[in-house]
């Protein structure tokens, strides 16, 4: 594996890393020359044991035989770039990754009918730009049994570098694809659509009927306009969290993983 020392973040190839914006890493153009960085070795191990593809290293000297030591025995013939701590820590954000990025082939999205196959409880995130909160809600999905999640094309990407970052690398391990509305297009795979909102014939969350449907989407949307009219109408219940001190809502990856654990498939 070539080791590429550097002296400046315009050295070609560290592109990839420095200068690219998150549309030019998806590479609209050509989705299937797409990539997305990974950083800290754990978020990094996470995406090479789920499959996914090395293309290059960026790390601090001192880490080719420490944190990045094992990364580099696995991913084979790639270039690993490498420069002192304070050129590096001038690459925005780059000093809360312990010293390690990887940039990764974006893989081609599954067909919904391919994540959908064996899920019985999904989450629809439905127009959620933060990408805070679209890693919280996949942390959660991963730590609390949900089989999918499919995003509406408004949502912001998964494969956001922050977004992975704070999913702590649980955008590797539940599957999920794109979907389109309308959102009835569950109902062709089986499933009992609910919405997360407030509305006059919601249900509280602890409702026991929640627990009798075989396969369940909840759809989630942003905490700022919530989900539109037209999908809370589309959908088979509207779904409610029960608050106290006149609080109305709560922010949308913390409502998910509350839905989450009440939700959760039951032994």
């Amino acid at each position: 594996m070539p080791i590429l020392p550097i002296t400046s973040l315009h050295h070609p190839g560290v592109e990839m890393f420095t200068s690219l914006t998150e549309a030019q890493l998806r590479n609209r153009l050509d989705p299937s020359q797409g990539i997305f960085i990974a950083e800290s070795p754990k978020v990094i191990h996470v995406a090479l044991d789920a499959g996914y593809t090395p293309l290059a290293l960026l790390c601090e000297e001192r880490h080719i035989t420490g944190d990045a030591a094992s990364i580099i025995d696995r991913c084979g013939d790639i270039p690993v770039y490498t420069g002192k701590r304070e050129l590096l820590a001038s690459l925005t954000g780059y000093t809360l990754t312990r010293g390690v990025l990887c940039a990764m082939r974006r893989p081609t999205p599954p067909s919904l009918e391919t994540v959908l196959h064996d899920a019985q409880r999904i989450v629809v995130i439905d127009g959620v730009v933060d990408t805070t909160n679209i890693g919280a809600i996949f942390r959660s999905a991963a730590a609390l049994g949900i089989d999918a999640v499919l995003l509406t094309p408004s949502s912001c990407d998964p494969l956001n570098r922050r977004s992975i970052r704070v999913s702590m690398g649980s955008t590797f391990l539940v599957p999920w694809t794109w979907v389109a509305p309308p959102l009835t297009c569950l109902h062709d795979y089986g499933f009992t659509t609910a919405a997360m909102a407030l509305s006059d014939d919601s249900i509280p969350l602890g409702d026991p009927r929640l627990h009798e449907y075989e396969r369940l989407a909840l759809i989630m949307g942003t905490e700022g306009d919530g989900l539109s009219a037209q999908t809370i109408v589309d959908s088979d219940l509207v779904v409610r969290i029960p608050m106290s001190h006149q609080v109305d809502s709560l922010n949308v990856a913390a409502a998910a993983a509350v839905a989450f654990w009440e939700l959760r498939k039951r032994e």
